[in-house]
């Protein structure tokens, strides 16, 4: 494999530190990777040893470890990205864990999806430990991620997101201190809720221009220069109307990510009647066999 894997970019000069990245998935894997390119000293670690195995070659760089503990052991910052909120717990805490590997004073950033419940735990474990957290979900999917143009919602103690700043501006073109921890994956989740909205009356328009026999890509073109224009729009609409949805962010991730929503929505009592309808509507497109496809795919059920 090559390193055309992410696109090269032009990296801010900062000094060359020893970090960890936890986790290589498809966001993960091109987010070390512009770490190293950058110039920094990345160990990675990933539960397949063969993925972290698979990045040093990629990379010819760096190098792998076989715990999270080993992996995080003398680096100054430890980047982490995977599944959900018992993943992140797996990785952080317990003998092997991250933190007990750690040295005062470093800081965990968590790029993971997860709720800001485990944040606000996370935190407090690392305070207890001397260390700090700072919890950093992302936007801008796996494009953004190989492009190192990932926007970051950043929760936790601003002394510390200011140390982190310089450093994830390898992989980022935003990143935001927004608050006190949790604020991060509060902020992310606000994301979300627009995009299940915007992606759901984007699915009834296109259906209803096709059922029309109207121009779809030429409708499309118009209106995407008016009020109507947004990011799905612009990078989804027209896979759309062709029904192609075998790339981009995942259903089954979606309906993690609205989950999340939906629990924190009951502790503070929004009211996300049009977010509980199309996490609904998701479900339905799982049952058509829909996974793993694009979350564009809800406009499937309206076929």
């Amino acid at each position: 494999m090559s390193t055309t894997s992410i696109h090269p970019r032009s990296y801010a000069p900062t000094s060359a530190l020893p970090v960890a990245f936890l986790g290589l998935g498809v966001m993960g894997s091109p987010m070390a990777g512009h770490l190293a390119q950058a110039g920094h000293q990345v160990t990675v670690y990933n539960r397949s040893p063969a993925k972290a195995q698979s990045w040093q070659e990629e990379f010819r760089s760096g190098h792998s470890a076989v715990t999270p503990r080993e992996a995080a052991a003398g680096a100054q910052m430890v980047f982490c990205c995977v599944g959900n909120d018992d993943d992140l717990r797996a990785v952080t805490l317990g003998d092997d864990g991250a933190f007990a590997g750690m040295q005062p004073g470093a800081i965990f950033v968590d790029h993971t999806t997860a709720s800001a419940e485990v944040a606000r735990e996370l935190y407090a474990e690392a305070q207890k430990r001397g260390l700090h957290f700072i919890d950093a979900p992302v936007s801008g999917g796996q494009a953004g991620a190989v492009n190192g143009q990932l926007t970051v919602m950043c929760g936790g103690d601003q002394a510390a997101f200011e140390r982190v700043a310089p450093v994830a501006e390898a992989f980022s073109r935003a990143f935001t201190y927004m608050g006190e921890s949790g604020a991060g994956q509060l902020t992310k989740m606000v994301n979300q809720i627009c995009i299940a909205g915007l992606l759901q009356g984007l699915s009834e328009a296109v259906a209803f221009g096709l059922r029309a026999n109207l121009d779809m890509p030429k409708v499309l073109d118009v209106i995407g220069k008016g009020a109507a224009q947004s990011w799905q729009m612009d990078n989804r609409a027209q896979t759309m109307v062709v029904g192609k949805f075998d790339f981009g962010f995942a259903v089954d991730w979606m309906r993690k990510d609205l989950g999340l929503v939906l629990a924190e929505a009951k502790n503070n009592g929004a009211r996300l009647p049009v977010t509980a309808l199309v996490d609904q509507f998701y479900a339905d497109v799982q049952d058509m066999g829909g996974n793993r496809w694009d979350t564009s795919s809800l406009i499937q059920r309206l076929r």
